[in-house]
């Protein structure tokens, strides 16, 4: 496999959230070209598992999209974090939990074409109550959703976000396969 040589690197934009970086790189075969990288740290995504062995989802208004999404809890890890403390958060800060059990099931990225975002993909049980409070949490609908309506849920387009889709077909995966 043949590896991109970068040329140059210039920051277009630098925000909160995602850089906008532009390189020029040369080719295997000499040519060069323009490649622009999202920059994004490092995220969870989980699939939370009720006393009911329901899953735990979350309906918010996404801007990018203009509409409302049906999603796992996700959330950046801050500066310092490990992955686990960042589940850890997240979770009681939408979703009112905190996960007594947490298993690892991978990781991907979310768009490698133009991205460096990176998700770890975590399985939390044995919930207990315990809430945080978050600035931008408070539009967030619960809902409880048995595991045998996820593939009817995603190949309808009710779910059609990317890491809640991977998430939930690796825990469909791991829950058959125990």
């Amino acid at each position: 496999m043949s590896i991109e040589k970068k040329l140059s690197s210039q920051l277009i934009y630098q925000g909160k959230a995602v850089s906008l970086i532009v390189d020029i790189v040369k080719m295997p075969d000499g040519r060069e070209t323009t490649r622009e990288v999202v920059r994004h740290s490092e995220c969870i995504a989980v699939v939370a598992i009720d006393e009911h062995d329901n899953i735990i989802m979350e309906r918010q208004f996404r801007y990018s999209v203009g509409k409302s999404l049906l999603e796992i809890p996700a959330g950046g890890i801050e500066h310092g974090e490990n992955p686990v403390n960042a589940v850890r958060r997240e979770l009681q800060e939408e979703i009112g939990y905190f996960p007594g059990k947490l298993e690892n099931m991978g990781g991907f990225y979310s768009s490698p074409g133009y991205g460096t975002e990176y998700l770890h993909c975590f399985l939390a049980t044995d919930l207990k109550p315990s809430q945080l409070i978050a600035e931008d949490t408070a539009e967030i609908e619960l809902l409880r959703i048995p595991p045998i309506e996820i593939p009817k849920l995603i190949a309808s387009g009710e779910i059609c976000d990317a890491k809640s889709i991977a998430a939930l077909l690796t825990y469909l995966y791991v829950r058959t396969n125990k």
